[in-house]
């Protein structure tokens, strides 16, 4: 397949070459006003040439596979299969790894005598492909190689495909999200018709383990996630990163020399750049046990090594250039003559900060911090490797705590039956968590937004 890609590949360097010198031949001694460049001209024939061929091959490599199955299935050696089912899925993809070479022996001698008809069916197949596709591609350039003359608009017909191309990009986000809202709402649909959902958001009693077949919601009472989600994403981590956050913005933008500045902002926005899975092992290994030898040494003797401190201590390190980065920006577009003049007037630097440049950003700062609390509820490595699994709802940050992204991960990733209560619970706190990160975001990019407005 690769092989193929670069023949059109080559094909369409043939085409630019040939459509360009063209091209080049008609503006040859004319002084006639063109609408294209001879390279538009060959862009345009390569893109012809290339585009067709492509796209041919990338359905025909999802098709294909079934295609060969199926020419497989007519072979006789095929009626000692057993019926569908995962016996004769096996038997078949033993063959297929026979056929290309990957595997040296054969768990099942049916398989050993299907391979040579995969062999065969798909090298056929294999040839009908890379035919089609060179005749597509020698087709679409030799359409595009009529197409070339002095007057064709080579130029505004690359950009509509660019434009196409951007169009489809962008189409691929929006389509991909909204399939994302329509799984989670499908989904919670169905265990909202099991659960209700009053015992779901009101009810204080989590236990997915232990479910109640006549009254499910009983043991599936969400307030605990939620709770526990507020308190390590919201309040620990919040009074880690929103303090040292600030106050570096405050330094880097007011007090580092410039030299200072260089090495030490890009220092503290290696924290956003670090994998949260090094963040988790990092709270597990050494925060969770430090915590817990804390708690002990000052008399709390049933102190949990999965605390709620322990997750949301780390979870605030890893936010902190969150804040920072937009508390920096804050500061930064405060106009000078705000600063100047607070200072001609006799006030400190200190005072200048506090008194002026603090509230004049402070929407900025606002926004960033919301930003960071929606990151911060949607961690999952970090509570997973640090938090408990146990719903409770208590204030003493080094008891047990969980979080909804923890729960999501236990349910699915458990023995559990897809259409049973527990598993699809994990749905509905997808979609929980989906709104209120929906919801945060609006509000922190209307207050930015709002801020920039002010000085724009």
């Amino acid at each position: 397949m690769l092989a193929l890609f670069l023949v059109i590949a080559g094909l369409g360097l043939i085409g630019w070459l040939t459509a360009r010198m063209r091209a080049v031949g008609f503006r040859r001694g004319s002084t006639a006003r063109f609408s294209s460049l001879p390279s538009h001209f060959g862009g345009y024939v390569a893109l012809w040439t290339m585009l067709p061929a492509a796209l041919f091959l990338t359905i025909w490599a999802s098709t294909a596979p079934a295609l060969v199955t199926d020419r497989v299935l007519r072979d006789p050696a095929a009626a000692q299969l057993p019926p569908p089912g995962f016996d004769r899925a096996a038997i078949l993809s033993e063959a297929r790894s026979l056929a290309a070479g990957n595997s040296f022996g054969a768990f099942n001698p049916l398989s050993q005598k299907l391979a040579p008809a995969y062999a065969a069916a798909q090298s056929r197949f294999d040839w009908i492909g890379s035919a089609a596709a060179l005749l597509l591609a020698f087709a679409g350039g030799a359409f595009a190689y009529t197409r070339v003359r002095p007057d064709f608009r080579a130029r505004s017909k690359i950009e509509h495909v660019v434009m196409a191309g951007l169009l489809g990009a962008s189409l691929i986000a929006i389509l991909t999200t909204m399939g994302i809202v329509a799984s989670l709402l499908f989904e919670s649909w169905r265990f909202f018709s099991i659960v209700p959902i009053g015992d779901f958001l009101l009810g204080t009693h989590w236990s997915p383990q232990v479910i109640d077949s006549a009254d499910p919601g009983k043991t599936l009472g969400a307030v605990p996630l939620f709770w526990g989600t507020f308190f390590i994403g919201a309040v620990i981590a919040m009074l880690v990163a929103i303090p040292f956050g600030l106050m570096s913005a405050v330094y880097l933008t007011q007090y580092a020399a410039p030299s200072a500045r260089r090495w030490m902002k890009p220092i503290l926005e290696v924290l956003a750049g670090v994998p949260t899975v090094v963040y988790g092992y990092f709270a597990a290994l050494t925060v969770a046990p430090a915590v817990r030898d804390f708690a002990v040494s000052i008399g709390i003797t049933y102190a949990s090594s999965e605390s709620a401190l322990a997750a949301g201590l780390v979870m605030g390190v890893m936010i902190i250039p969150f804040v920072s980065s937009m508390a920096d920006d804050s500061l930064a577009a405060v106009p000078a003559a705000m600063r100047d003049g607070s200072l001609a007037m006799g006030a400190t630097a200190s005072e200048t900060i506090r008194r002026v440049l603090l509230p004049a950003a402070l929407p900025g700062v606002v926004g960033g911090v919301l930003l960071a609390v929606s990151r911060a509820i949607g961690e999952t490595m970090i509570v997973v490797m640090a938090a408990s699994g146990v719903a409770t709802l208590t204030l003493n940050p080094f008891a047990s705590a969980t979080t909804v992204t923890k729960q999501i991960v236990d349910l699915l990733t458990g023995e559990a039956e897809f259409d049973s209560p527990k598993t699809l619970a994990a749905f509905a706190l997808g979609l929980t968590l989906f709104i209120i990160t929906l919801l945060l975001n609006i509000v922190a990019l209307t207050v930015v937004k709002r801020y920039r407005e002010a000085y724009e």
